[in-house]
């Protein structure tokens, strides 16, 4: 007998759960996208959106998912032939660079492997040997949605600053912008991406790209960009349709105006931050006491490094594949896969899996998550310490 009836629990790192209310919101006939209150409230979204993002800076919104971010940024700020650093951290960097390269880019990779965070003291080496200053950006993922290592950009940019480079500071958010902290102007990022689909708990379907003055600068060196993925227009529209180059996403918009009221002007970004970094250490009390006993261990060993967003778990093939397979028939829970996680010994990454914690979610969400997870071990006879479910909700308590 299963009991996945009901409500299913999608605890997978984006799309995320969306609340009822931009649910609701979305559900209503086309507007007029020439006139009304849709024109209106686009303009409405750009000053919320940078407050999500803290920036007094620019933003243009794009249809697209997160790939589409990429290559926005990439665009409008960098010419075939130019070289860019890449620190890697999970595949989400090496999606970035292969992109970039696909571009006439020229990425140069610094690869820290799949659990630890960007070594600042290679970048620094790295760029200290740049002397003729070929380096033009640096392309840094915040949060590699794969692997949940979460990079310090703050201490980046001052790494950037004390060999004083010019080049200039691209980070991928997509993971966790809305979720873990981010300060685009305090810590002297130029360039920002993000999706609607995790932090901003609206369905797939649009992106966003942030950027400073710096950054506007550098478009105006840009040889050519094409008239879709131009920022220019969006950021600064004339008229109505060139936020978009056509068409606006009509019911993402309303969506997305509800997921702002609710993140900005009711909640508080501090409140939101504070909150998934206690739900964060609720997932990781209750891994670290099933991992006391049997294969269970977290992919980033370090808290300071781990995402509020997302963790990736360890578990050991087959335990894996078979323990979500279980929650999503048996419990209505659907983890993560072990994306980008695939070694020569595991080639389904079949030990590994991600649980997704961002976004419209609450204590008693997270706690049936983690219930069911632990059933799970015990259903499947998974080697696991006791008490996960008690750590987790003792954190709760706090």
């Amino acid at each position: 007998m299963t009991l996945a009836n009901g409500r299913h629990t999608l605890a997978i790192p984006g799309p995320s759960i969306m609340p009822d209310r931009v649910l609701q919101a979305m559900h209503r006939p086309a507007p007029n996208i020439y006139t009304g209150e849709l024109i209106d409230m686009t303009a409405g979204l750009v000053p919320d959106l940078k407050a999500v993002a803290r920036t007094e800076g620019h933003v243009a919104m794009y249809i697209g998912n997160g790939h589409a971010a990429w290559e926005a940024s990439l665009v409008n700020v960098l010419n075939p032939g130019d070289k860019v650093l890449v620190p890697v951290t999970g595949m989400f960097s090496h999606g970035w660079a292969d992109m970039a390269a696909r571009l006439g880019i020229e990425p140069q990779l610094l690869d820290f492997g799949k659990r630890s965070p960007i070594d600042l003291d290679a970048v620094e080496t790295t760029l200290r040997a740049d002397k003729a200053h070929e380096i033009k950006a640096i392309l840094a993922v915040q949060v590699d949605t794969a692997t949940s290592v979460k990079n310090d950009i703050q201490a980046l940019r001052q790494v950037l600053n004390a060999v004083e480079h010019p080049a200039l500071l691209l980070v991928d958010s997509i993971a966790c912008l809305g979720c873990d902290e981010m300060q685009m102007d305090a810590w002297g990022v130029d360039v920002v991406i993000a999706g609607s689909q995790k932090g901003l708990m609206t369905p797939p379907g649009m992106c966003f790209v942030y950027f400073n003055d710096k950054a506007a600068v550098a478009r105006q060196k840009v040889e050519r960009v094409s008239s879709y993925w131009d920022w220019v227009p969006r950021a600064h529209p004339e008229q109505y349709y060139q936020y978009w180059c056509g068409t606006a996403p009509t019911h993402h918009l309303y969506g997305l105006r509800t997921a702002l009221d609710m993140m900005v002007h009711e909640e508080g970004m501090e409140t939101i931050w504070a909150r998934h970094a206690q739900l964060a250490r609720a997932v990781w009390a209750a891994f670290d006491a099933w991992g006391a006993e049997g294969p269970i261990e977290l992919n980033v060993s370090d808290p300071a490094h781990r995402s509020n967003a997302v963790t990736s778990v360890r578990i050991g093939a087959p335990f894996g594949t078979q323990l979500r397979n279980w929650l999503t028939e048996r419990a209505g829970v659907t983890l993560g896969i072990g994306l980008g996680m695939a070694t020569p010994d595991d080639p389904a990454a079949d030990g590994f899996f991600r649980v997704g914690h961002m976004g419209h979610l609450n204590a008693h969400m997270l706690l049936g998550t983690l219930g069911s997870i632990e059933a799970g071990l015990q259903a499947l006879d998974i080697p696991h310490g006791p008490g996960g479910v008690a750590a987790a909700a003792k954190m709760c308590a706090e």
